[in-house]
């Protein structure tokens, strides 16, 4: 997940007004849990000048998270203040208005840094339940959704780490469970494709412990190829176990079978979906084969890092004082005000498209810039829905509300998922 740099923090005081949680139904707490499908999204704090609060479509969603409450160096302190906290209590009134439930997410990318510590004594654990607790208290909010990138393994580069973390991680939760606002509130945590690390630096075999205590996981099926791989690749593989061994980099299939053989039931786990993609600059030899069709996996030039769409991170320098580039990512709706796609979200005149049968993730290519977008379009959303549906998993969250286009990419997933 992507957010901003965190430039202040705040304090969040204790409010006695019991959370809107309270009334809550659809919390599980273990194994064998029905309920209907997680209809959810995370909303860019952030973005809300550009996508406000009054254009959700909010009769399409059951469940929205704000992004993003980050962790500091005090583990009394949340900062919510790259993500333009004064709109929060407008984003929980709204929700509820609407018969949505409202989360707020903890982390993200740049706002992991101090997880570790948060949960890595006892003392600390107690500390930070009552600083969870009491941001949930202060909005009436739902529930937490928990953003951790990543426990016992590096993130951005210079989070805190401890080989325990997973293990001290549990044990907060459940603590938080224990708590009278933690009990009543719907836990979640956005994960990466495969289980977390254990103590030993292998990935845990048995997560079941977490699965008493959430009531999903999100696991973040994107971000799979980037600017960091070694070729253009999806952003987000329904599959890839049919393609060739060096391109298995990871897709929804294979992260469901992992995450449920290691215990989490798989109507608890949401599958987070992108709605946006990433650009490489490749050249034209390489991009296009002598039939005219695009190439698959060509090889990209990373000096020549294409500027993504007016959302998309600038050049510049990290949380961890390194350079960085442009981030290079076009949302649903850059694609169409940038010319890759019509307004109707398929391909526009003199683009190239390309639609990979085995990740099932689309391609544009402009051969005038250069720029190839891997991305999902409306079929690609359909087969992930499609795949929640036949796997029955709990549901599917959108990264993030905002990028989609007249809800293009959203009524495609909902009516395959059975939402709709």
């Amino acid at each position: 997940m992507r957010s901003l740099i965190t430039l202040a923090t705040i304090v969040l005081p204790f409010v006695s007004a019991k959370p809107a949680s309270s009334t809550r139904t659809c919390s599980n707490h273990g194994k064998g849990h029905k309920s209907s499908l997680v209809s959810a999204a995370w909303y860019a704090g952030w973005h809300s000048a550009d996508f406000p609060l009054d254009t959700v479509s909010w009769d399409k969603y059951t469940h929205m998270t704000y992004s993003f409450a980050e962790t500091t160096p005090d583990v009394h302190v949340l900062s919510l203040n790259g993500s333009n906290p004064e709109v929060l209590p407008k984003f929980v009134e709204t929700a509820h208005k609407n018969g949505v439930k409202a989360l707020v997410s903890l982390g993200g990318w740049t706002g992991s840094r101090y997880y570790s510590t948060a949960v890595g004594s006892a003392a600390n654990r107690t500390a930070f339940v009552k600083t969870v607790t009491d941001l949930a208290t202060k909005y009436k909010l739902d529930g937490i959704d928990f953003d951790w990138e990543y426990p016992g393994t590096q993130g951005i580069g210079c989070n805190a780490i401890n080989p325990d973390d997973t293990t001290n991680f549990l044990t907060f939760l459940k603590q938080l469970r224990a708590h009278p606002v933690g009990k009543k509130l719907i836990l979640t945590a956005a994960t990466s494709i495969f289980p977390w690390v254990g103590p030993d630096g292998n990935r845990l075999a048995d997560v079941s412990g977490f699965a008493k205590q959430l009531d999903w996981i999100a696991v973040m099926n994107y971000d799979i190829w980037g600017s960091w791989s070694t070729a253009v690749g999806p952003n987000a593989p329904l599959n890839d176990t049919c393609a060739s061994p060096e391109n298995q980099q990871g897709s929804a299939v294979s992260s469901v079978a992992q995450w449920t053989a290691a215990g989490m039931p798989a109507n608890q786990i949401v599958l987070g979906v992108a709605s946006y993609g990433h650009s490489f600059h490749v050249n034209n030899s390489v991009a296009i084969k002598d039939s005219g069709s695009l190439n698959s996996y060509p090889a990209f030039d990373a000096d020549q890092q294409p500027i993504g769409d007016k959302w998309d991170d600038a050049a510049g320098t990290d949380e961890c004082g390194n350079a960085s580039g442009p981030g290079g990512n076009f949302d649903f709706w850059g694609l169409i005000e940038n010319g890759f796609l019509t307004s109707n979200g398929t391909v526009a005149p003199n683009i190239e498209y390309k639609f990979d049968s085995c990740s099932q993730t689309a391609y544009v290519y402009n051969t005038t810039s250069q720029v190839m977008v891997s991305f999902d379009d409306a079929p690609s959303f359909a087969a992930k829905g499609k795949f929640i549906k036949s796997e029955k998993l709990r549901g599917f969250a959108i990264w993030e509300a905002g990028g989609d286009y007249k809800d293009i990419l959203l009524d495609s997933i909902r009516t395959a998922a059975g939402a709709a």
